[in-house]
C-alpha cells in the first residue's frame, strides 16, 4: 500500500433535464427509473466547469553537489559537472475568484522558484504564490494578468452524502484535461495520514498522478473538494481517492483574500485523545466515539470556557465528532472572532461549553539560525509558542526550543536532525531559550553531548567535535 500524493481534478456541471438536484435531503435523490435516463450526459456540467480548471507547472533549482567533484583528479578523468539542476512538477488547480486566484495543493508548488498556470484555452500565464498552508496541503496562487477569469462556484462539502455522484477533471499523466466520474464513497475519512487535518472525502472517481490540486464537483458544477491523494499499490487509480473538503478550502481562500500569508485558525488549547473500546466501557458508552480531553493549557480558550480534563467532546455545534481528527477539522473551519458551542459528556450527563474562536498566540518566538560550527549549523530554531506547538503537532504543554527549519546540505541535516525536534540539553546546559542554544554552540568542544525529544521520545547522542 502506498499513499502517493496525487490528486485529480473533478469537473462537472448539473445534469441537464435530470431530476437529480443539489445534495440536500434524502428525498431529493432519485434513482434512474429507466434505461433512457442512464443515457443522459454530463457534458453540460463539464462545459461549464472546465474553463476554471487549470494545469499548474512548478520548477525549482536544486544543487546536485557531489563531493567527488571536489577532487581535481576525479574531474580530469571522469569529467561531468555537479551544477544546479531544475526539478519540475505538474499538477492541477482551480480558479476560485475572477481576479485570478487559483487553489492547488501545497505539495505541487512546494519549494518552487517559478510557477506557471496553463488555462483550459491553452494560454500560459505566470503566477505568484500568495499563501502556502502545508498543514492542509493547500496553496493559493495569483495569476499575473489583469483580466477577469472564469471561476468556479464553491459548494458545501457538509451537504455531501455517501452515494452522491461526483465528477473529476484534471490533467493526469500530462495527457491533457480529462474528466472522470464516480460516487462519494465516504465523507469523513480521518485515518488517512496525508495532512495535519485528517478529514477527507473519499471517491471512486479515477484519480491519477498529475491530478493533484484539481476540482471535485457536485452535479450542480460546484466545487466540493480539492483532490489530493490516492490509495494505490501501482501508482495509478484503484478507485480509492481522497479530496480535501471545500469547507476547509474556504478558510484558506479567505485568508488569501484578506492579505494573509499564513492561515490563522481557532485555538482550543487542549490535548485530545481517541476513545478506545476500554475507555468507552468505563464511560458507559455504547461504542467508542468522540474526543477525550486529556489536558488543558492554563489561560487557553478551553480553560476560560470551563472545559475540564476527562470531558468527552461529542459535537461541534450541530456536527458530530467521531474522533480527535474530526474535532480538529470541525474546529479549524470555524471563522475567527466569534464563538462555537461544543457538546461534551461530563459525569454521564451532556452539557454545552461555549468556546471563543481566537488564534493561538505566537510570541515569544525568538527565531534564529545557528551559524557557529556545531552539530546544529544550518538549523533554524524557535522558542515554542502555542501557535508553533499547533503547527508542529506538539503536545500543547510543550516548552523550550524546537527546530523549525534545516538548510539543505547543512551539518544539521547530515547529522539527522529534523523539523520538530525539541532541543533539551547541549553539553550539560539545559536549553530553555534560543539564546541558550546559541551560546552553547559558540563554545567549541571535542565532543557534543546532545539530548533532544522527537515524537515524545527523548534521545541522547554524542558527536565528535
Amino acid at each position: 500500500m502506498s499513499l502517493a500524493p496525487r490528486a485529480l481534478a473533478l469537473a462537472f456541471l448539473p445534469l441537464v433535464a435530470v431530476s437529480l438536484v443539489s445534495p440536500g435531503s434524502a428525498e431529493d435523490r432519485v434513482v434512474p427509473a429507466s434505461p433512457a435516463q442512464l443515457t443522459l450526459s454530463y457534458a453540460p456540467v463539464v462545459k461549464r466547469v472546465a474553463p476554471s480548471v487549470v494545469n499548474v507547472y512548478a520548477a525549482k533549482t536544486v544543487s546536485n553537489r557531489n563531493p567527488l567533484f571536489e577532487d581535481p583528479l576525479f574531474r580530469r578523468f571522469f569529467g561531468g559537472s555537479d551544477g544546479p539542476q531544475v526539478q519540475r512538477s505538474l499538477g492541477s488547480g482551480v480558479i476560485v475568484d475572477p481576479s485570478g486566484l487559483v487553489v492547488t495543493n501545497h505539495h505541487v508548488i512546494e519549494g518552487a522558484d517559478e510557477v506557471k498556470v496553463s488555462l483550459a484555452d491553452k494560454r500560459e500565464i505566470a503566477a505568484e504564490v500568495v499563501l502556502r498552508d502545508a498543514r492542509s496541503d493547500l496553496a493559493v496562487l495569483r495569476l499575473k494578468d489583469s483580466e477577469r477569469f472564469p471561476s468556479i462556484e464553491l459548494g458545501d462539502s457538509d451537504a455531501l452524502q455517501v452515494g452522491d455522484v461526483v465528477l473529476a477533471l484534471g490533467n493526469p499523466f500530462a495527457v491533457g484535461q480529462t474528466v472522470t466520474h464516480g460516487i462519494v464513497s465516504a465523507v469523513a475519512r480521518t485515518q488517512v495520514g496525508i495532512t495535519d487535518y485528517q478529514f477527507f472525502i473519499q471517491t471512486d472517481a479515477a484519480i491519477n498522478p498529475g491530478n493533484s490540486g484539481g476540482a471535485l464537483v457536485d452535479l450542480n458544477g460546484r466545487l466540493v473538494g480539492i483532490n489530493t491523494a490516492i490509495y494505490s499499490r501501482s501508482g495509478g487509480s484503484q478507485g480509492i481517492g481522497f479530496a480535501i473538503p471545500v469547507n476547509m478550502v474556504r478558510v484558506v481562500i479567505a485568508s488569501a483574500k484578506g492579505g494573509g500569508s499564513v492561515v490563522r485558525r481557532p485555538w482550543l488549547g487542549a490535548k485530545l485523545q481517541a476513545v478506545t473500546p476500554e475507555i468507552a466501557d468505563s464511560l458507559g458508552l455504547k461504542r467508542p466515539a468522540g474526543a477525550l480531553v486529556a489536558s488543558i493549557i492554563n489561560g487557553s480558550p478551553a480553560a476560560r470556557a470551563g472545559l475540564r480534563t476527562g470531558d468527552l467532546i461529542t459535537a461541534v455545534d450541530t456536527q458530530p465528532v467521531e474522533d480527535p481528527n474530526a474535532f480538529d477539522y470541525r474546529f479549524a473551519t470555524k471563522p475567527l472572532g466569534g464563538q462555537t458551542q461544543i457538546a461534551v459528556l461530563r459525569g454521564g450527563r451532556e452539557t454545552k461549553v461555549t468556546i471563543a474562536l481566537q488564534s493561538a498566540p505566537d510570541a515569544p518566538r525568538e527565531e534564529l539560525v545557528i551559524q557557529s560550527r556545531s552539530p546544529f549549523l544550518g538549523a533554524k530554531v524557535a522558542k515554542v509558542s502555542p501557535a508553533l506547538a499547533e503547527e508542529l503537532k506538539l503536545d500543547p504543554a510543550t516548552d523550550g526550543v524546537v527546530i523549525v527549519e534545516i538548510a539543505d546540505g547543512s551539518i544539521a541535516q547530515s547529522l539527522g536532525f529534523q523539523r520538530g525536534d525539541i532541543v533539551l540539553n547541549v553539553n550539560g546546559t539545559n536549553i530553555l531559550h534560543t539564546s541558550d542554544l546559541e551560546r552553547a554552540t559558540k563554545t567549541q568542544s571535542p565532543l557534543w553531548r546532545i539530548s533532544v525529544s522527537r515524537n515524545g521520545q527523548e534521545m541522547s547522542v554524542v558527536f565528535g567535535g
